[in-house]
Parts: structure tokens; C-alpha cells; sequence
């Protein structure tokens, strides 16, 4: 995956490739801290965030990457195929479907806007691939925040599912209710 150059108001935002050793220290300062609490890594050890990363970096059908604020690390993405990983069984796939987490780094300094730009970011990585026909999430039912930003840039609640580790708020986006709600942010139109 080629690094993808997002520019708007809050700067300049990119990926690459996670490497699970060379950033494992950093990852596991962002998901152990309390902001992190949903991404449920609280008590992880950094030898537990290395096998973790590792394991995703070995499948076929998960993938990580490092997002960059201006050239600084600021936020993980995940892509995966909800076929093999996270949702099987508990939804019936449709192709083109793929399966997306994401974490903002914590911060002192927040940014007006930051986090909307960065799922904004993933989003269009996302559907940058034409496969890519429909992103599916499937975050805690409790986590209002992430639902609101989801809600911002196209997602549409189906229903609440049971996974082994919570309660979670199964949704999707597809390509053209992002591609409109991105318009419409693009020229101002509040939602």
C-alpha cells in the first residue's frame, strides 16, 4: 500500500505499512492509555501489543497501518476481511465488503476537526481499492463518540450484535453514501 496524502484543514495526513516490532513501543502507549479504553488493550504488556501486531502483519485478512499527521505518527488503521476475521458467523458478507477499526493517538493538544479527518482519511483509503464496495464496523454499543463520527461520514446502524469480547453496534457504509456525505462536507453542508 502506497502511502495516501489526504490534504484539509488540520494538515496533511498519510499511512504506511505497520511494522509490528519498529512500532510496537509507541502502539502500546496509545492502547494502553485511558483514552484507548474501547480498544481494550488496557493491561497489554508491549511484548502482548508485538504478537498481537505480528499476528495481524502474518494474516492474509487483517492488516494494520501507521497514520502520520503532518509526518508524525497520530493514529492506527486497521483493514479486514469480516469473511475470515471479527464478524464471521454473526452477519452474512456481501463481496466487496471489507472491515475497518481505527485509533487517534492520544494527545494533549487536541485538534479541532482532527479525528473527523482522520476516518474521513481511512474512508477514502479505503474505497481508494475499487474492490472495496461497502466498510463495515462494528464498535461498542456504548462508544456514542465513534458512532457520531460514523453516522458523520455515511454509516447506517443494521442492529447490535454479541461478540465474544463486547456488545457491538454492526453498521456500513458503502461507497456512494461516503462519497455523498464527503460532498456535502466538502462544500460546508453541516450534518
Amino acid at each position: 500500500m502506497s502511502a495516501a496524502g489526504t490534504g484539509n484543514t488540520v494538515g496533511t495526513l498519510s499511512l504506511r505499512p505497520l511494522d509490528p516490532l519498529k512500532d510496537a513501543e509507541l502502539l502500546h502507549s496509545w492502547v494502553t492509555h485511558p483514552k484507548a479504553a474501547f480498544w481494550m488493550m488496557q493491561e497489554a504488556k508491549l511484548q502482548d501489543v508485538e504478537r498481537e501486531y505480528m499476528a495481524i502483519t502474518a494474516s492474509e485478512h487483517h492488516h494494520a497501518y501507521l497514520g502520520f499527521h503532518d509526518g508524525r505518527p497520530a493514529f492506527l488503521m486497521e483493514k479486514y476481511d469480516p469473511r475470515y476475521i471479527e464478524l464471521v458467523g454473526l452477519y452474512e458478507p456481501e463481496p466487496g465488503d471489507v472491515g475497518m477499526h481505527f485509533l487517534v493517538a492520544p494527545t494533549d493538544r487536541p485538534v479541532h476537526g482532527f479525528t473527523r479527518a482522520v476516518i474521513t482519511a481511512v474512508m477514502d483509503e479505503l474505497f481508494a481499492d475499487p474492490r472495496t464496495r461497502r466498510v463495515v464496523v462494528e464498535p461498542d454499543v456504548t462508544n456514542k463518540a465513534v458512532h457520531a463520527l460514523n453516522e458523520a461520514v455515511g454509516f447506517v446502524p443494521a442492529r447490535e450484535i454479541e461478540k465474544p469480547e463486547k456488545r457491538a453496534l454492526l453498521s456500513f457504509c458503502t461507497r456512494e453514501r461516503f462519497l455523498n456525505r464527503r460532498s456535502l462536507a466538502t462544500r460546508g453542508v453541516s450534518l
